[in-house]
């Protein structure tokens, strides 16, 4: 149809025609509610955004003598970087003469490899920058869904949280505005009473 008769339409509809597909000949051009489009649209972008992981590359500090327990410890950390979807960036600082000896922070980077292996995969391969050595591991594509699937169970349950406390906020509004109502309508009037020490009242005898 002709644009004017298609605003006719929309004004009488009380929406409004919006052009979608400017390049086609005809351009094709739909009458719907703008507001509420745009409002879906971003609500439709901010639920995804919520969803969506931010991976960050977390790095991680060795050195070429490391401690066991040192060391445990933080492998454990790699783990759970690796576990919430992150990667992992495993350096190897050296100080002084230990330079000369790069074989000892290969070592560590292997045995990090080693420890890792079922959830991560190598991103970057070990080298050298400087006087520090380092590798990047990220996770595999198993851990990485499993990542996703938590977070996403979170921000639903988050979701729901949110609207059950909206829910319970509408619902004690609503209480509070029957109160109110309630209290000016006033209570019913008492029946006045009789004073004090009088005699009650005697029916008439009959005539």
């Amino acid at each position: 149809m002709s644009i004017e008769a298609a605003l006719d339409r929309a004004q009488t509809e009380g929406l409004d025609l919006v052009e979608v597909n400017p390049m086609s000949k005809p351009p094709v051009c739909k009458i719907m509610d703008y507001g509420r489009f745009k409002y879906e649209e971003k609500k439709k972008a901010n639920d995804a955004k919520k969803k969506q992981i931010v991976i960050k590359v977390k790095e991680v500090k060795l050195r070429p003598k490391t401690e066991e327990h040192d060391y445990d410890f933080k492998i454990r950390n790699v783990k759970s970087f690796l576990e919430e979807g992150h990667k992992a960036k495993i350096t190897i600082m050296f100080r002084g003469r230990e330079i000369t000896h790069r074989e000892l922070g290969q070592a560590v980077l292997d045995d990090v490899i080693k420890d890792t292996k079922d959830i991560a995969v190598i991103e970057t391969p070990p080298r050298m920058e400087g006087r520090q050595m380092f590798m990047i591991i990220s996770p595999n594509s198993k851990t990485a869904q499993k990542a996703r699937d938590h977070h996403r169970q979170q921000a639903i349950a988050l979701e729901k949280e949110k609207e059950a406390r909206h829910a319970e906020k509408h619902a004690h509004d609503h209480d509070e505005k029957g109160d109110e109502k309630a209290l000016e309508g006033g209570a019913p009037a008492a029946a006045p009473s009789a004073p004090q020490g009088a005699a009650p009242a005697k029916a008439a005898p009959p005539g």
